[in-house]
């Protein structure tokens, strides 16, 4: 189904009337024509055939069922919108139940409507953490009445006054043994939750993440053990009034998410039962209030490492999603002409060129491209890595845990950064245009922008990746032997820098840049030297943690790079899918290129800093990035089409599979509901709309 614009079209534009020259659907059947594979097979390829038949199978029901129609949201204002979020959300819950949809079919069907609304708290923090954190009794307590949507819950955690830092989290919690329950309060305003999405209007329940106060054994004093999760009635689940003690609201308009209602709670004295402590991990004995810590002060990781697995994978889509709004409008779109373009026989000026075959606007829109399979590669490794941690972490095992987690850290903090740029440079390469919202750029930049921001702000959360690098370089400087996983990457890259921190990029023509073994020997050696560098400023120079920052940062973004090209890397030389399919292994060894290339062109100084790259060296990789623009262009549309990626789900008049760009601008203009008013701009007369005797009056008026 194409994007189509607002059914009520009140202005009617003549019969006949086209844009002029080759259409836009003739321009993208040409660029499809160029392609030397099988956009097809490469579709398979990345997605395989379960999720491409469950896609085949969800798209029409999501398409045609007027609970999902998105031809209104960019006229609606923020109280229609959450209303038709939840409306959205109801019905996605009984079609689910209708047509006996595995959580897998419920996960294509809201990928596909990207419509985040009221029931995403619920859906994701609220039944994660209860299917992690609770008792066998606190399942059937909470957990059953919540998958079955007899309670809606969400997750707060934030506060007006911390977010990131959790361990600094001011609500607290406080055990009376006396009458067996807990008692939560907000002691000030910096304790308000805030943010907390589905908490303003919807959610009846929520896990609250509060400071733990217990008695002391010995004198009854409270002793503060840290943040733990409660489960707290909000809303009497039939009338919707809140319980006492409880002040909730919604916090207002955001940039983007309007179908949320993200809220702030106080809590006055809030008393809950002693079984509403979810006690997995961590209990207090019902009668004394003795607290016993949880058995492993890492056990709750796992959850977040499948979290930011998650996050990798999804910045795949976003980035896949910009590029083919860009590239294919970009395809279609046609500025200038070639100055260097010879002038015909007959003397007239050559055509207006694809603003495509502009090689800055290549450099541009290419790589979110190519960023897009990197992450396809490190997102499925990261959930492998992930499942293969829980089975060791369930016999004991928890040695691949803090690598693990230390990289998921990394990797999310990078590519939300990466995806987030992407969308917006994206929508800028589409010119004027892509500031209408018609474009799907703009909507989607503002609703994807609070990835970079929870589930650990992407800049702070760096400091645990780096504070891994420091141990790891600090025991195999003081025993190269020491016994680590044979997963463990980190300390692979570490081990070669210190054997020979003076190593030198060995290659000196183009031709040796195709060895991906090249940039994954180069990416580990600049992640160790960084490392290395920021740890003697520690070490040596005692230098503050805070002063570091930067360097740590830094650190971050490399050892996450080099991820992302380690694992692009071995699906290019030992992937044998991908090898068995001669045309795909061309293709994505190209984009591998390029990815590699770019990426270390961009990174340029660190790799110059450590002299491992020559200035030579590097005006050679520079030229290299040039070549494979021009090398990957006839690719790109075949290349963004090998994603799939429904015009329903895209959203875009710019991006639309057809290329019929111009008309849809058109449509979407026509539907505007001011266009069916006639506005008074007499500056005599009060009244703001013509024919209109009791219409809108000036603000003198009002």
């Amino acid at each position: 189904m194409s994007y189509q614009p607002p059914s009520s079209v009140p202005v009617e534009i003549p019969d006949g009337f086209k844009p002029l020259g080759t259409s836009g659907s003739r321009l993208l059947e040409i660029e499809r024509s160029k392609a030397s594979f099988s956009p097809a097979d490469l579709e398979k390829y990345i997605y395989g055939d379960a999720a491409i038949e469950r896609r085949n199978r969800i798209l029409p029901v999501v398409e045609n069922e007027p609970a999902f129609d998105k031809s209104q949201i960019h006229y609606m204002d923020r109280g229609a919108k959450y209303r038709h979020g939840l409306a959205k959300e109801k019905r996605l819950v009984q079609l689910t139940r209708e047509l006996g949809w595995t959580a897998e079919d419920v996960r294509t069907a809201e990928e596909l409507l990207d419509m985040p609304a009221a029931f995403g708290l619920h859906n994701s923090m609220f039944l994660k953490t209860l299917r992690a954190q609770s008792t066998d009794e606190q399942r059937e307590l909470f957990l059953k009445p919540a998958e079955n949507y007899e309670i809606i819950g969400c997750y707060a955690q934030t506060e007006l006054g911390h977010g990131s830092n959790v361990q600094g989290l001011e609500t607290t919690a406080v055990y009376k043994p006396e009458s067996k329950s807990f008692v939560i309060n907000t002691p000030g305003m910096s304790s308000m939750k805030w943010w907390i999405g589905g908490l303003g209007r919807t959610a009846d329940h929520a896990v609250v993440m509060a400071q733990l106060y217990t008695p002391d054994g010995k004198n009854g004093s409270l002793v503060r053990r840290g943040p733990y999760p409660f489960v707290v009635p909000l809303r009497d689940t039939k009338t919707r009034e809140l319980l006492p003690g409880r002040t909730i609201m919604d916090i207002g308009p955001k940039a983007g998410y309007p179908m949320t209602d993200n809220g702030t709670a106080i809590f006055n004295n809030v008393e809950i039962p002693h079984v509403n402590f979810l006690a997995k991990f961590a209990s207090v004995d019902v009668e004394s209030g003795r607290f016993s810590k949880p058995p492993h002060d890492k056990l709750a990781y796992g959850t977040m490492i499948y979290i930011r697995a998650g996050i990798v994978q999804q910045a795949r889509m976003i980035l896949a999603r910009s590029a083919t709004v860009a590239i294919r409008y970009c395809s279609v779109r046609r500025q200038f002409a070639d100055r260097d373009a010879p002038v015909t026989d007959d003397g007239r000026k050559p055509a207006e060129t694809p603003v495509v075959n502009y090689q800055l606007v290549q450099a541009r829109i290419f790589p979110p491209l190519v960023q897009a399979f990197a992450c396809h590669y490190t997102g499925r490794e990261m959930m492998r890595q992930y499942e293969s941690n829980e089975s060791a972490m369930a016999e004991g095992d928890f040695s691949l845990l803090a690598d693990l987690h230390a990289t998921s850290s990394g990797l999310k903090s990078l590519c939300t950064l990466m995806a987030s740029n992407a969308i917006e440079e994206c929508r800028r390469a589409c010119g004027g245009h892509g500031y209408s919202l018609s474009s799907g750029l703009a909507s989607l930049w503002s609703d994807y922008l609070p990835q970079v921001t929870w589930e650990g702000d992407s800049y702070m959360l760096t400091q645990q990746t780096g504070r891994y690098l420091f141990k790891t370089f600090r025991t195999i400087l003081s025993d190269p032997n020491a016994e680590m996983s044979r997963e463990n990457l980190t300390a692979h890259y570490v081990r070669k820098y210190i054997a020979n921190p003076e190593a030198k990029a060995p290659f000196k023509y183009a031709g040796d840049l195709s060895d991906p073994q090249l940039f994954i020997d180069a990416f580990g050696h600049r992640a160790a030297y960084l490392t290395a560098t920021a740890l003697r400023k520690r070490d040596i120079e005692k230098r503050t943690w805070n002063s570091l920052l930067i360097d740590i940062f830094r650190c971050s973004t490399a050892h996450a790079q080099y991820y992302l090209v380690y694992n692009f890397a071995q699906a290019i030389m030992h992937d044998q899918e991908l090898k068995a399919q001669p045309a795909l292994h061309r293709i994505m060894t190209t984009c591998f290129e390029l990815f590699a290339c770019y990426t270390m062109d961009a990174e340029a100084s660190e790799f110059l800093s450590s002299r491992y790259l020559s200035p030579q060296q590097h005006e050679l990789l520079r030229n290299r990035v040039h070549a494979l623009l021009a090398e990957l262009r006839p690719q790109a549309v075949p290349l963004v089409d090998s994603w799939n990626i429904p015009d329903y789900l895209l959203n875009s008049a710019l991006g639309r599979k057809d290329g019929d760009v111009y008309p849809a601008l058109v449509r979407f203009a026509q539907g505007e509901p001011l266009n069916q008013t006639r506005f008074n701009v007499d500056v005599n007369d009060e009244q703001l709309e013509v024919g209109k005797e009791e219409g809108v009056r000036a603000w003198s008026k009002l």
